[in-house]
């Protein structure tokens, strides 16, 4: 916990047979580290933060399987429940205790730095730090699923695009802040855009499998012009609409090769992805992928076929004596991969 955060007094009650997991992922000066541990405390003093303090912001969100967690800042007490958020600052004490002995502490932890936060001064932080704030809605639903996506060990990036994706979770939590004190106007112009596109895109991925979703809709719903959404989108590089139509063939695409759905037909399926029309959608389908869904979904059924089938067996040592040396090679001159027993 000194290494993620900061010095605490940490006791449990499961101090003879006590256990915890966690990780820690660093992105320059910011840190994330998805934890869960047996029922615990944790204290920071004024004796502590008068010996070291790294002048940090810390952001927990609670994570399904976590007890309720009681949380002290100051004269402030609240509790904290599954998918909700709580703020700390490593500079004033604080004390958090699961409720419950027999439950466990299930959460995201992130540090950052108080300099990323130039909009809020300490007064108005203080009326912030400790609170409950509600983790599905807004900001606040936006931060968690951008904290759960940068945890999961699904998340397939590189170094290079650590720069960007500290930058999305800066805006995220500033404008979780920005909303929560009412500060939104000091914001500067990019990052109020920023948080102005990523509220787009959060809602058009909510709702991409809606055929009546379009471009127009998606204005409607965050009371702008169709115009001002277009200007969003234009500068990451997209059209609002290109980004509707990427999300349905994305989606409809692995829905063909999902062997659990062999016996949806290739127009249920359409229609789940937010389509009305099955030659619209072969059309589309054809275009970004260079085949018609149905020739897509048997092409990727015979490859797990043949992915499946078991290896020859050689029954004679005649068999074995015609074995070649090497495996058999693949296109291209690369090793393939059969097992030769």
């Amino acid at each position: 916990m000194t290494k993620a955060m900061a010095p605490l007094q940490i006791s449990s009650g499961h101090s003879c047979d006590f256990w915890a997991h966690k990780r820690l992922l660093t992105m320059d000066d910011v840190t994330l580290w998805p934890v869960a541990m047996q029922s615990s405390r944790y204290r920071r003093t004024a004796k502590l933060i008068r010996r070291s303090d790294p002048e940090l912001y810390h952001i927990t969100l609670v994570l399904p399987g976590s007890g309720r967690l009681q949380v002290a800042e100051g004269d402030r007490r609240s509790v904290s429940s599954v998918h909700d958020l709580y703020i700390l600052d490593s500079s004033r004490p604080f004390d958090v205790e699961v409720a419950e002995e027999h439950e466990l502490a299930v959460g995201i932890g992130v540090e950052i730095p108080r300099v990323h936060f130039p909009h809020a001064t300490g007064r108005a932080m203080g009326g912030l730090l400790g609170q409950r704030l509600a983790g599905q809605e807004g900001f606040g639903a936006l931060l968690s699923h951008f904290l759960a996506h940068l945890v999961s060990r699904k998340a397939a990036h590189q170094p290079s695009d650590i720069p960007r994706l500290k930058q999305i979770l800066l805006d995220l939590v500033t404008g979780l802040v920005a909303r929560e004190l009412d500060i939104a106007s000091s914001l500067s112009a990019e990052t109020t855009r920023r948080h102005k596109f990523l509220l787009m895109r959060s809602f058009i991925q909510q709702n991409h499998h809606d055929p009546e979703l379009t471009p127009r809709t998606v204005a409607a719903a965050h009371f702008i012009s169709p115009r001002q959404l277009h200007r969003l989108f234009e500068d990451e590089g997209i059209t609002a609409a290109a980004y509707i139509r990427s999300l349905r063939l994305a989606q409809a695409r692995r829905r063909l090769a999902d062997p659990a759905l062999i016996g949806s037909s290739v127009q249920t399926i359409a229609q789940r992805c937010g389509y009305t029309s099955a030659a619209h959608f072969s059309r589309s389908f054809s275009a970004a992928y260079g085949m018609a869904p149905r020739e897509y979904r048997d092409l990727v059924h015979r490859q797990r076929t043949a992915a499946e089938r078991p290896a020859r067996r050689l029954s004679s040592p005649e068999d074995r004596d015609r074995c070649p040396a090497e495996p058999p090679r693949a296109a291209g001159g690369r090793s393939g991969s059969t097992a030769w027993r």
